[in-house]
């Protein structure tokens, strides 16, 4: 099967998966109103890739049949360029505020499996085969895949993964004739009602952990035993004029129980092997995986930056504290960008083959992006102040009555009451909603905490060129 369209994406998630949300356990995400509108948007991020089948879509090297970009292994810097291109689409479509579009996963597996050999060390040949037959499967169903590969938290004392054997964390309970049983919990699969299959893979190496933590699998939604618990849903069911982003956007996130789950062994990448477990993620996956999530970054920077500068010519705000608000903005999104350029400029081979970018500057600019997405809410707050809440709804500016008193009322600066309100609305549905404020408090802890994110820019950034420059000081004679 070639890249597949919405309604092809639409139909796969007609399966008897055990999703809870409140206390629905929802036998339906498609119709259900917790889920229609994300399911729907996700629809749409499938058709895009046809609509734009120039940047989106390339040959499958084996099959010919068109497959999306995000599954390309990069073999060069262009490889790189091209993916960009293709990358771009979904984060523009959301304004980045979809962070597991299918693209996150596609574009991790193309990783692991152009670094197969780290998979398959230290004895680990047939879950490194394993991976390497199912990224290919991943590409050619066009799988929607979501993974859940963080230790659910109980006691932070004793560290953030298992230390010897946790029966509350993901563990393998027992040998079956056509692969093992697994038990236990994970967090944090985010589009869970909206994949096809889960993934499961190291966070974290876990060096003090029982092996029977040490695993890596995928397996489909509705494997049994299998069961999601979603947080409170932050969709409004309604029209995109009252709520642009919370009508579709919002992407989910479940805590994940495995019950007693039976993994088949072709879909078993580590079985209790620790020393793979504890090794695959240390060299290629960030510096691949960044180039996606960064992407994404920049298009909702860019994307504030075009609304702060709509909010402030709607209501004619031109004082020096607000000129200085939007050039903290588009800084941000012009560093943003440049550490893009520079990472894919610097692009390198990094094993068997495998291209990726400049880790540096993905990596430094993921350290400053948790406090730069809550200075843009409270940014875009401070310059919409009480206008955010001047916003009729739709069904307001059809009635007969209101309409006239709010066009003479409430317009803008060179705008009509209606494209003042649509814009304020869109402003506040970034910002303040539900939806909003749960895409801060993602933005917050994405891919680690700042704190996380900063300790490591300090280990592997380099520090030669700044020693040298102050050792040659220490050094040079005093006379």
């Amino acid at each position: 099967m070639p890249a597949r369209t919405g309604a092809e994406f639409l139909q796969g998630l007609r399966t008897d998966r055990e999703v809870w949300v409140g206390s629905d356990k929802v036998s339906d995400v498609i119709d259900h109103p917790a889920f229609t509108g994300a399911a729907r948007a996700l629809a749409e991020v499938y058709d895009l890739q046809h609509a734009h089948a120039d940047d989106c879509l390339m040959p499958d090297p084996e099959t010919g049949e068109a497959i999306n970009v995000s599954h390309m292994i990069p073999r060069s810097k262009d490889d790189l360029l091209r993916r960009h291109k293709g990358l771009r689409r979904p984060a523009e479509y959301s304004v980045g505020l979809m962070g597991r579009t299918p693209d996150y996963m596609n574009v991790t597996y193309a990783g692991f499996a152009g670094r197969a050999d780290e998979w398959s060390a230290f004895g680990n040949d047939e879950g490194g085969e394993n991976l390497v037959r199912y990224q290919k499967k991943l590409a050619r169903e066009d799988i929607s895949l979501t993974h859940t590969i963080v230790h659910s938290t109980v006691n932070l004392a004793k560290g953030t993964f298992p230390a010897g054997f946790d029966p509350v964390q993901l563990h393998k309970v027992e040998e079956t004739e056509h692969g093992i049983v697994v038990r236990g919990s994970r967090v944090l699969a985010t589009l869970a009602p909206f994949a096809d299959e889960l993934a499961v893979y190291p966070g974290a190496p876990m060096p003090d952990a029982d092996p029977a933590h040490a695993l890596s699998f995928c397996v489909p939604m509705d494997a049994p035993g299998l069961k999601f618990i979603c947080r409170d849903s932050t969709h409004v069911n309604s029209n995109r004029f009252d709520h642009p982003f919370s009508s579709r956007f919002d992407e989910q996130d479940a805590f994940v129980i495995f019950d007693d789950v039976e993994i088949p062994r072709e879909r078993l990448f580590i079985d209790g092997n620790l020393d793979v477990y504890n090794t695959v993620m240390k060299t290629s996956w960030w510096p691949n995986i960044m180039q996606q999530t960064m992407i994404r970054a920049e298009a909702k920077l860019q994307f504030a930056r075009g609304l702060t500068l709509r909010l402030a010519e709607a209501i004619n705000r031109r004082d020096p504290q607000t000129e200085q608000m939007l050039g903290e903005i588009a800084t941000y999104a012009e560093f943003a960008r440049a550490a893009i350029v520079a990472a894919e400029t610097e692009a390198a081979e990094v094993g068997n083959g495998l291209w990726t970018c400049k880790l540096g500057p993905l990596l430094a600019l993921r350290s400053a992006l948790p406090e730069w997405f809550p200075r843009v809410n409270e940014i875009i707050r401070k310059i919409g102040s009480h206008n955010l809440f001047t916003t009729p709804s739709y069904a307001a500016l059809q009635d007969a009555e209101l309409r006239p008193l709010i066009d003479r009322y409430i317009p803008g600066y060179e705008v009509d009451a209606e494209a003042r309100d649509r814009l304020f609305r869109l402003a506040w549905d970034f910002t303040g909603t539900a939806l909003g404020s749960r895409n801060e408090q993602y933005e917050r802890f994405y891919l680690g905490s700042q704190g996380r994110n900063q300790l490591a820019a300090n280990m592997a950034l380099d520090r030669e060129r700044g020693l040298a420059l102050v050792d040659r000081f220490l050094n040079e004679p005093i006379d």
